[in-house]
């Protein structure tokens, strides 16, 4: 007796990855369109008042050196990945080395509430030596708009 030859098919056992590169590509390019726009990590509690914003083209124009004070009163940079205390020495040799290569830098003070004002004052005028010819103060906008 013959028997039909029965012709296997093979099932498709690749994938069309084709709509899942674009899915990724989309959100690399939302990812790097947003990382640069994320603050730095140190949690604080800004005061919250009616203060004008910043000028957005300076800010579009160069990253901002930002001094960070948490409540305890340790000082952070904004340069680099690391999210470490440094101390005053340190924060002054940062800031004028980024202050030489580029003057024109917006300088902030990002400080907790909680920091006494002697501490603020105390990293303004450690900027100030550090060569920034202006600072700014980050604050929290009031809940009520119009309120001062």
């Amino acid at each position: 007796m013959d028997t039909p030859i029965r012709q296997r098919r093979r099932m498709m056992s690749e994938m069309n990855v084709v709509p899942y590169i674009d899915v990724m590509l989309v959100l690399l390019i939302i990812f790097m369109i947003t990382a640069p726009l994320l603050t730095q990590g140190i949690e604080l509690d800004l005061p919250k008042v009616g203060a004008e914003p910043l000028d957005a083209d300076l800010l579009e124009q160069y990253e901002p050196l930002v001094l960070s004070i948490d409540a305890e009163g340790r000082l952070y940079l904004n340069l680099g990945d690391d999210q470490e205390p440094i101390d005053a020495d340190t924060a002054l040799a940062r800031a004028s080395a980024v202050l030489r290569r580029e003057p024109q830098t917006p300088v902030l003070v990002r400080a907790d509430e909680a920091v006494s004002h002697g501490r603020v004052i105390a990293g303004m005028t450690l900027l100030q030596r550090a060569g920034a010819p202006r600072i700014g103060i980050v604050t929290e906008p009031l809940d009520e708009p119009g309120a001062r």
